[in-house]
């Protein structure tokens, strides 16, 4: 955790944890290059602009730094949190989870993002299910809204307003 002043200071210790928040390296530059910020508000709706600006291969490198959901995220890594709940799943749950992210990257050509946080596998197996339908220009919205919602639960973590 970082204080926002520590955050505005500091670059060669702030980018590989902004790197942790969001792989896509356009979005750590852009929310580097916004500070100093004020308020951790500040600093969160700059991560949604940055977001709002991603390309899709900048998305792509955004997804590298994501498991699939249902599978065990490293330890210790943001994901093992926000999946917490999928953990939970039984056999049935998991192998659904399995086949529904095999269909949408099919049909996709990239994993399945989706802010898990809270969420139990069961939700996330319909949320998965419910998208299949949409056109891959809308998904690719959906996937941005999505990167935009886990960019600011992490950052909000690593500068809690708190301080």
């Amino acid at each position: 955790m970082l204080t926002l002043a520590e955050f505005n200071e500091r670059t060669g210790e702030v980018r590989p944890l902004l790197a942790g928040c969001c792989a896509a390296a356009r979005w750590a530059d852009a929310v580097l290059a916004g500070r100093p910020y004020l308020t951790v508000g500040e600093l969160l709706t700059a991560s949604d602009a940055a977001v709002s600006m991603l390309a899709r291969d900048d998305l792509l490198e955004a997804l590298e730094g994501h498991p699939r959901i249902g599978e065990k995220p490293e330890q210790g890594g943001w994901s093992a949190s926000e999946q917490a709940k999928v953990s939970e799943a039984d056999a049935v749950l998991t192998r659904g989870l399995a086949e529904g992210n095999a269909a949408y990257e099919e049909k996709f050509g990239h994993i399945y993002l989706v802010c898990a946080s809270g969420r139990s596998g069961a939700e996330l197996l319909e949320l998965l299910y419910g998208r299949l339908g949409n056109e891959p220009d809308q998904e690719w919205e959906v996937v941005a809204g999505e990167l935009a919602k886990i960019n600011r639960i992490r950052l909000g973590k690593l500068v809690p307003e708190s301080w």
